[in-house]
C-alpha cells in the first residue's frame, strides 16, 4: 500500500509534465501562426487586426516563463517601453480632466507593453519568416490591387482614394516604403548567389516605389526614403556608399519628378500652403501643423519637467480657444510624437521616448538580413514621428511593435547561439 501511495502522485506528475512537453511547443506554433497572421492582416483590417493580437496575446503568454519576462524587461530594448507606458499611467494622477478623458488618453501607450513579449517569443522561435513572409505576401496583394485600381478602366469602385483599396495613403506608402527597402537588402545579399531572384526582388521593389511616386504619395514617406536611402548605402558600402546612395537617389527622384504630375503636385501643395501660411493662413494641412507645434512648445514650456498629465491634450488645445478659433485648431494630435509625449508627460518622458528609439537602433546595428529590417522599421518610425504621432497611431504603432518585438528576438537569438548560450 505505501509503494502504491508514492508511485501515484509521481505518476501523475510525470504524466502532466510530459503533456505540458506536448502541448506548449503546439501552443507556441500556434502563437507564431497567429503572430504571422496579424502581419498579414495589418495592411487591409483594423478590425481583424485587433481581434488577431487578442488571440495572440492569449496564445503567446503561457508559452513564456518568469526568467524569460524578466530578461527582457530588464534589458534597454524590452524595458524602456514598459516604463514609458508606466510613465503614462502615473501621469494619469496629475492631469486635470475627468478619468474617462485620462484613460483615453493612456490607449496609445499600451501596444508598448507587447514588445518584451514579441522580444521573448521571437528570441526562441524559428518561425520568424513566417510573420515576415507574410506581411510582404499580403502588401504585394495589397500593391496588385492599388495598380489595378488606377490602371483598370471603367471600374465603378476606385478605392476609399483612388488607388487606395482600405485605410489611408499614409499607412499604404508607409507599408510601401518598408517592404521596397526589405527587398532591396535582400536583394543586395542575394546578388553575387542569385543573381536572377535578385534582379525578381528589385522589379518588386520598384513596383511599390513607383505606387508611391505614381498613386500615392505620402510627403513624409518621401522623407523617410531618403533617410533610409542613405542608411542603405551606408549598409553596403560604408560612408562612401551614402554618397553613392544620395547620386542614384537623386537621380531617381528626378526622374519620377519629371515623369508624375501627381508626385510635382503633392510637393508643390506643401510648399504653397507654408508660403500661406506665412501670410497668416493657417487652415490648410501643412498650417495646422505648424500651429499645433508651435502650440505643442508653449505648453511644454508651462509644465517642462512632468508635464500636464496623461489625456490632457485635448482640454489644453480647448482652454484657449475663442469665438473666432478654427475648429480644426483643437486637436487630439499635435502631429509630432515627441511633442506629444512631451505636452503630457514633459522632458522626462520625451527622453524616455529618445532613449527607447536608441536602444531599439542599437539593437539593430549588426549586418545581417534581419537587423536591416528592423532598422528600416525604427528608422521609419523615428523620421515619421517628426510630423506624426505614429507610435500612437494604429496601424503604424502596431508595425512598429510587431516588427521591432520580432526581428529583435531574432537577432538577441542568433548573437547568443554564437556566443554559445543554451536556449
Amino acid at each position: 500500500m505505501t509503494a502504491k501511495t508514492t508511485t501515484m502522485p509521481q505518476r501523475n506528475l510525470e504524466s502532466n509534465a510530459m503533456i505540458a512537453a506536448i502541448q506548449a511547443p503546439r501552443l507556441g506554433q500556434i502563437a507564431d501562426g497567429l503572430a504571422a497572421a496579424v502581419a498579414v492582416s495589418l495592411p487591409w483590417s483594423t478590425s481583424a487586426t485587433s481581434i488577431l493580437i487578442v488571440l495572440w496575446i492569449i496564445a503567446v503568454v503561457p508559452t513564456l516563463d518568469i526568467a524569460s519576462a524578466r530578461r527582457e524587461l530588464l534589458s534597454a530594448a524590452g524595458g524602456l517601453p514598459v516604463l514609458l507606458w508606466a510613465l503614462g499611467v502615473v501621469g494619469m494622477l496629475w492631469a486635470d480632466v475627468s478619468w474617462s478623458e485620462r484613460i483615453a488618453g493612456l490607449s496609445g501607450f499600451h501596444k508598448l507593453l507587447l514588445i518584451p513579449l514579441l522580444l521573448a517569443q521571437f528570441r526562441r522561435s524559428p518561425h520568424a519568416n513566417w510573420v515576415i513572409m507574410g506581411f510582404l505576401a499580403s502588401s504585394v496583394v495589397l500593391l496588385v490591387v492599388s495598380w489595378a485600381l488606377v490602371l483598370t478602366p471603367g471600374l465603378s469602385w476606385r478605392g476609399r482614394e483612388l488607388g487606395v483599396p482600405v485605410k489611408n495613403y499614409i499607412l499604404q506608402s508607409a507599408i510601401f516604403a518598408i517592404c521596397a527597402f526589405g527587398l532591396f537588402g535582400q536583394a543586395a545579399d542575394l546578388w553575387r548567389t542569385r543573381t536572377r531572384l535578385a534582379l525578381m526582388l528589385l522589379v518588386l521593389a520598384a513596383a511599390f516605389i513607383a505606387n508611391i511616386g505614381y498613386v500615392a504619395t505620402a510627403r513624409t514617406t518621401l522623407v523617410v526614403m531618403a533617410v533610409m536611402a542613405v542608411l542603405f548605402g551606408v549598409r553596403q558600402f560604408g560612408w562612401k556608399g551614402a554618397i553613392g546612395a544620395c547620386l542614384v537617389g537623386g537621380m531617381l527622384a528626378g526622374a519620377v519628378w519629371a515623369s508624375s504630375p501627381y508626385l510635382r503636385a503633392r510637393v508643390s501643395m506643401a510648399v504653397q500652403q507654408v508660403q500661406t501660411y506665412g501670410a497668416s493662413d493657417v487652415d490648410t494641412p501643412v498650417g495646422l501643423r505648424l500651429e499645433y507645434w508651435k502650440k505643442s512648445l508653449a505648453l511644454i514650456a508651462e509644465a517642462p519637467v512632468v508635464g500636464h498629465g496623461t489625456g490632457m491634450i485635448p482640454e489644453l488645445f480647448r482652454r484657449d480657444a475663442t469665438v473666432e478659433t478654427i475648429p480644426s485648431l483643437i486637436t487630439t494630435n499635435p502631429h509630432s510624437q515627441i511633442l506629444t509625449v512631451a505636452v503630457q508627460l514633459g522632458v522626462l518622458g520625451a527622453v524616455v521616448l529618445i532613449s527607447m528609439w536608441i536602444a531599439h537602433l542599437a539593437l539593430f546595428r549588426d549586418g545581417t538580413l534581419v537587423a536591416w529590417f528592423g532598422l528600416i522599421l525604427v528608422t521609419y518610425n523615428i523620421v515619421s514621428s517628426l510630423f506624426n504621432s505614429h507610435l500612437f497611431d494604429f496601424g503604424q504603432g502596431w508595425l512598429y511593435v510587431f516588427g521591432v518585438g520580432l526581428a529583435g528576438g531574432v537577432v538577441l537569438r542568433r548573437a547568443a547561439t554564437e556566443a554559445g548560450v543554451k536556449r
